[in-house]
């Protein structure tokens, strides 16, 4: 078993899974539980459910979805979307979540992570974060579905969340997001060696050699992918196999 986990990423929106690229042209992928009960199968280390229009429409969460994925799933799996208080938080991890993910709510209540981790321990907190490059080595954090530029540096914002009690960072390169021609390695590497909590790269991944490098050169701690896993470009016993012999 490789020691850095492989973590397939399911967007949801109105129950189906979806993906898109830089976050445009969402396209209808499968049902989350038939694809979580595939990567549980395939040795899949953990999973991550991002409900990705929870926050921009200002509604609730898909409960009695993560109640029926609890049911099924015997990994660890992550929630996101949506989340806006810690009551949101207790019911997310009551209906059988492992961990919440947190990022829209952040930006208007930075202290929430500091809250929630107090409240239901540091493991329980994933702080998400979608970042752009907007001049050389240069990145902003990015909201409502990659659109809007908040200004903030994404370096400072990644220590800031770490300090405040985050038990890990999933860092998405919105430039990478959907294109498969590998991850923000730069981006990557500035914030893992910045913070002293773990790193999930997201964003980029089209070939095996992509999650080794996020690892090595990156310095990730744990690789996210989506759509090559969805349409079976990579599987995660051949990814397992290969960065095992690397």
């Amino acid at each position: 078993m490789s020691r850095n986990r492989i973590i397939p990423c399911l967007d949801v929106d109105k129950g189906k899974v979806v993906k898109g690229q830089k976050f445009q042209n969402v396209k209808e992928v499968a049902d989350p539980l038939t694809l979580a009960k595939k990567y549980v199968k395939d040795g899949a280390d953990e999973l991550v459910f991002y409900d990705i229009t929870a926050s921009t429409e200002q509604r609730g969460l898909f409960i009695e979805l993560i109640a029926e994925l609890a049911k099924e799933v015997t990994i660890p799996f992550t929630v996101g979307g949506g989340i806006r208080t810690l009551d949101d938080i207790q019911k997310v991890l009551d209906a059988g979540a492992d961990k919440v993910s947190l990022n829209s709510v952040v930006l208007n209540n930075p202290s929430i992570i500091k809250d929630a981790s107090e409240r239901f321990g540091r493991d329980k907190i994933v702080f998400s974060i979608d970042a752009k490059e907007v001049a050389s080595s240069t990145w902003h954090v990015f909201a409502r579905g990659g659109r809007e530029d908040t200004k903030l540096d994404a370096i400072e914002w990644a220590i800031q969340g770490a300090r405040n009690g985050a038990g890990e960072i999933v860092l998405n390169s919105i430039d990478s997001d959907g294109e498969k021609n590998g991850y923000n390695l730069s981006l990557t590497k500035t914030i893992a060696e910045a913070v002293d909590i773990p790193i999930v790269a997201s964003g980029g991944a089209g070939k095996l050699a992509h999650f080794k490098e996020a690892i090595t050169e990156g310095k990730a701690d744990a690789v996210l992918a989506a759509s090559v896993f969805h349409y079976d470009e990579i599987n995660i016993p051949q990814l397992k196999k290969y960065l095992d012999e690397k």
